[in-house]
């Protein structure tokens, strides 16, 4: 049976190719020709109907800017969409509707520039005023008009955020400088913290979660670098203050991994390479540069994700081990040399010697503190979950602690 968009071959529905996709099986005759075919022309009225529902969200909504991702999503999905109609109309229109929202976001982060270059010229204008109490509320204000405003182009972006940060730094570095000493100090800190805190609910609310991370590093620098105020002043600020950033931060985290997501096969590549570089930096001799690469394979570690593949779980075992087992030659490096004068002038066998005796007094030291841990954890059986995994990480720990001196011993 034929259609205009498609037709029916040994009971199966085909959608004939456009923009260069080659015909595809969309679905089979259920129950006959006829009804099959009325079932997937409604299916592209329903999508028509999409389409037309976006196209009148964005006539009526100011910030249009915000449905470019909603539209790349539904024209990408439109190329897969089992139904049967002219799909290419809908394609063009989107395509359409594309240029239009780009030129939309062109022109408003050109607007936004010419809003933030208005805002550096108050800034500058203030940066120098001794009028501490108006104008640091004048600050606060300017702050907050400039989280407000959106993003502008990326190439504008470091400039004009630098000259703006220079300005307010500026006055708030003189105005520091003038309440050093003085009684209203605490008052005038406990209005910074508001404002801070106002500057974290501003950023939570915003849809850019990138944006919205930049401000929530620089305001916990600013509130780091704050006066002193009354600790019962300043903790319940400091409460929800630090469970906006926490928030902040936790979207943020999800967007990043997204983003980095890395297939389980890279996955386990990195993780057995690492192990192998961590495992041969533990059996070399202690040295700063052999430190440094090891604290660099760490630093690596923390970008891959959390959830390892089944088939890496040995190597991330191992990794950790050794890991453990080049610091802990490090530390013992330091420790018998603090314990022995003229260490480096005796021989390699008296070296030796001596940091294996230091090693068996620290492992029965470990060994006895595991025992204890293990004896408390049979007299204290509880129902708590938390507390039992709690229990089993520790000793999980101190039996690691054992197990990395062991190997060192056998090997010196």
């Amino acid at each position: 049976m034929e259609h205009p968009y498609g037709y029916i071959k040994d009971g199966k529905v085909y959608l004939k190719g456009f923009l260069n996709q080659e015909d595809r099986i969309i679905g089979e005759v259920k129950e006959d020709e006829a009804s099959t075919i009325k079932y997937f022309e409604d299916r592209f009225e329903l999508v028509k109907e999409k389409v037309a529902n976006l196209k009148k969200d964005i006539e009526e909504n100011q910030n249009k800017g915000s449905f470019l991702m909603k539209l790349i999503h539904l024209r990408d999905a439109l190329m897969q969409y089992d139904a049967l109609g002219n799909f290419v109309p809908l394609i063009e229109e989107l395509n359409q509707l594309e240029v239009y929202l780009e030129e939309i976001i062109q022109s408003n982060r050109a607007r936004n520039l010419e809003i933030k270059k208005g805002l550096i010229l108050e800034a500058e204008a203030m940066r120098n005023n001794t009028d501490w109490k108006e104008t640091t509320e004048a600050f606060k204000n300017l702050k907050l008009r400039w989280i407000k405003t959106g993003p502008v182009a990326k190439e504008h972006e470091e400039e004009i955020e630098s000259e703006f940060n220079e300005a307010v730094e500026h006055f708030f570095a003189n105005r520091k400088d003038y309440f050093d000493g003085l009684a209203l100090q605490a008052e005038e800190n406990i209005k910074d913290y508001e404002a801070l805190l106002n500057q974290a609910r501003e950023a939570f609310e915003l849809r850019d979660v990138k944006q919205a991370f930049e401000i929530s590093k620089r305001i916990q620098k600013e509130w780091k670098a704050a006066g002193k105020v009354p600790a019962e002043k300043r903790q319940p600020l400091w409460d929800e203050f630090s469970k906006l950033n926490n928030r902040i931060f936790s979207k943020y985290k999800r967007v990043a991994q997204a983003e980095s997501y890395m297939p389980p096969r890279e996955v386990i590549q990195k993780v057995d390479t690492m192990a192998s570089a961590m495992k041969k930096l533990a059996k070399a001799p202690t040295s700063k540069e052999n430190l440094e690469a090891a604290k660099q394979l760490q630093a690596d570690w923390k970008k891959l994700p959390i959830k390892k593949p089944r088939d890496a779980q040995q190597s991330a075992k191992s990794f950790v081990f050794f890991a453990d087992v080049v610091f802990e030659k490090a530390f013992l490096e330091r420790l018998i040399r603090s314990k022995h004068d003229n260490f480096e002038g005796k021989d390699l066998a008296e070296q030796n010697r001596l940091k294996s005796h230091l090693l068996k007094d620290l492992i029965s030291r470990d060994q006895r503190e595991l025992d204890t841990i293990k004896g408390n954890s049979e007299n204290f059986r509880t129902s708590e979950d938390k507390f039992d995994v709690m229990l089993q990480r520790k000793i999980a720990s101190y039996k690691r602690k054992v197990d990395v001196k062991n190997y060192i011993l056998r090997d010196l």
